[in-house]
């Protein structure tokens, strides 16, 4: 299956691709991708969103999600912690963003957030395949005024 080794994989996510993120180079973020890559997010209780290499009608393409991302914030990645299988191709990663809006944003009201991730990564021929990303925003209750009723399946204390 796998012929890359850990420190491959872990080179592959965090230097190449999310060092192309922040430095904003969209051309080399899509060059960690194969091309009929998928991207899932999930977050919290908000619908799933879905991003394709090769979007069918009506889907969004990868670059969209990327777009979004560095046209309204200057993103940085850190503290990463990696779990990586060689032997099935595929890897996770914990890690905590923080996103600050840039001046034309309408998210610059809003402020700085810090994130709380864990993408998982399946890849092809070296290049990811699929990225599942899980993420919760903790600092953008209390920066909007809002209260917690606590996770879902949780009863309120």
């Amino acid at each position: 299956m796998g012929s890359f080794g850990r420190d491959y994989y872990i080179d592959l996510v965090e230097r190449r691709y999310f060092g192309a993120v922040m430095a904003e180079d969209l051309t080399a973020v899509e060059g960690c991708f194969t091309p009929d890559a998928e991207i899932v997010i999930y977050h919290g209780d908000n619908p799933v969103r879905r991003f394709y290499g090769r979007p069918a009608p009506g889907q969004q393409p990868l670059r969209a999600f990327w777009a979004h991302l560095c046209g309204n914030y200057a993103a940085h990645f850190g503290q990463f912690r990696h779990v990586v299988d060689p032997a099935h191709g595929c890897c996770a990663a914990t890690f905590v963003v923080t996103l600050t809006p840039k001046p034309h944003s309408p998210y610059l009201a809003t402020g700085p957030l810090t994130l709380n991730n864990c993408n998982f990564f399946w890849c092809a021929d070296g290049l990811i395949v699929r990225m599942i990303i899980y993420y919760a925003n903790p600092t953008l209750g209390a920066q909007l005024g809002l209260a917690s009723a606590g996770p879902t399946g949780f009863p309120k204390t």
